[in-house]
């Protein structure tokens, strides 16, 4: 889903903490070094100064975008740019009888922090009707299931992974006992060859993303289709092997980028995003969570350094 009021320009006027998520690889929104009570009096001699993380004093170049109002825009936001970014707004107040002139000066901070969409992956479960527990018929269904569903995908750079099954005796309402075949298998865009569908672009998870949910809906739709047919075409004859219908369930899985992970405390405005990992923190893998390591001091950490044993304090 994107964000707009991250991805426009907007205009942001300063509240106290606010936190910012930029999309990355995308624009900042426009940041603006004054309130709105001061935006809407007169302002004498204003200058601007902005200090970006590392406190770094910022300056107009091909990454920072500084106007001579003292609006910031960060192009082509980085896990790097991340941090604290803080204006000083200097301007000067005039006494009408004497002329006597006072500087006044306010601080405003943003935090900004990178984000990326969470990478979908799609547990999904169904029931098949089966003679037996015994015999080679249910491993044969399985194996062919499982091909049959991997075509259906394959041109979306989907495939299905973790696949098993188990029988189970079923007792259902007003019948006898049935077997049926508890099937479970999860489904990703990451299938062999899988960058090739980036196509160059920086944000593939939006490609991806759009993928996995097209091969959702297609599997979604085969099952549907298998209960149709169940309930049109058997009449009074039912195959030994059958889709049981309703049985199909599915449940989307998140994970996030080395680097990045989810904090609904932390990130409350931006909770189901991966945002960057903060000082302190890193994530080496798909998890969702960014583990603490203190001896990270970036943002977007993918390790944990160990310190170096050989290190000694001399005296």
């Amino acid at each position: 889903v994107m964000r707009a009021w991250v991805l426009l320009s907007a205009v942001l006027w300063y509240l106290t903490g606010v936190k910012i998520y930029v999309k990355l690889h995308q624009n900042s929104p426009v940041l603006i070094c004054m309130d709105f009570v001061r935006s809407r009096k007169e302002t004498v001699d204003p200058t601007y100064l902005w200090v970006g993380p590392n406190e770094k004093t910022l300056t107009g170049n091909n990454r920072m975008n500084i106007t001579t109002t003292g609006k910031l825009i960060v192009i082509d936001f980085m896990e790097a740019l991340s941090g604290l970014y803080t204006c000083t707004l200097s301007y000067k107040t005039v006494k009408a009888e004497t002329q006597e002139e006072t500087v006044v000066k306010k601080r405003y901070d943003f935090m900004i922090f990178a984000y990326r969409e969470p990478d979908y992956s799609y547990q999904m479960a169904v029931r098949f009707t089966t003679k037996s527990c015994a015999g080679r018929y249910n491993d044969l269904l399985f194996r062919v299931l499982k091909k049959i569903l991997d075509n259906l995908i394959s041109d979306l750079s989907c495939h299905v992974i973790e696949p098993s099954y188990k029988c189970h005796f079923v007792k259902i309402p007003e019948h006898g006992l049935v077997h049926e075949l508890f099937i479970a298998f999860q489904v990703n865009p990451f299938a062999p060859g899988w960058r090739s569908a980036c196509n160059a672009s920086a944000d593939c998870e939006d490609i991806t993303n759009h993928n996995i949910l097209q091969a959702r809906d297609r599997i979604e739709e085969f099952f549907r289709s298998q209960a149709y047919i169940f309930y049109h075409h058997f009449n009074e004859t039912l195959p030994a092997m059958h889709f049981v219908d309703h049985s199909f369930q599915v449940v989307r899985l998140d994970s996030c980028r080395p680097g990045f992970g989810k904090n609904e405390g932390l990130h409350s405005n931006c909770a189901s995003c991966c945002v960057v990992c903060s000082p302190g923190t890193f994530s080496p893998d798909v998890d969702v969570t960014c583990q603490t390591c203190v001896s990270v001091h970036i943002y977007g950490a993918k390790s944990c350094p160990t310190p170096n044993r050989n290190q000694h304090c001399e005296d």
